[in-house]
């Protein structure tokens, strides 16, 4: 586990404590419906990895399909911050490009999750 990092959404309304599972090295992204037209990487933390230091009545929350997925939202300025996973109910998403520092161009080639033919769906 690695030290907590600082995510923040556009507007600076929501930011969050996150303790990453395995820092930068678990990013990918995925290709279902929702996903992939949000375009974004998301990295590994555990449920309990996950601090809202400022901003939770700021956050919406989007879910589709089987609910299981719960993808959160800045309320201003429309950032996706994070998300609970369907493939790891235990874990959540969260958006590279909210980490304070990070770039998501300086990762390279991000693996895919093949999001389309999840377990769940059938």
């Amino acid at each position: 586990m690695t030290d907590p990092v600082k995510a923040t959404c556009h507007c600076g309304a929501v930011e969050l404590s996150v303790r990453l599972t395995e820092g930068l090295d678990s990013a990918r992204r995925c290709d279902c419906s929702f996903c992939a037209r949000r375009g974004a990487i998301a990295v590994s933390a555990p449920l309990d990895g996950v601090e809202v230091v400022k901003g939770a009545e700021n956050l919406t929350l989007y879910t589709w399909g089987t609910g299981a997925a719960k993808h959160y939202f800045c309320k201003t300025c429309g950032i996706y911050t994070h998300h609970q996973r369907r493939s790891d109910p235990t874990q959540y998403g969260i958006n590279v490009a909210c980490i304070e520092g990070v770039n998501p161009r300086d990762l390279g080639e991000v693996p895919w999750t093949d999001g389309i033919n999840h377990p769940s769906d059938r």
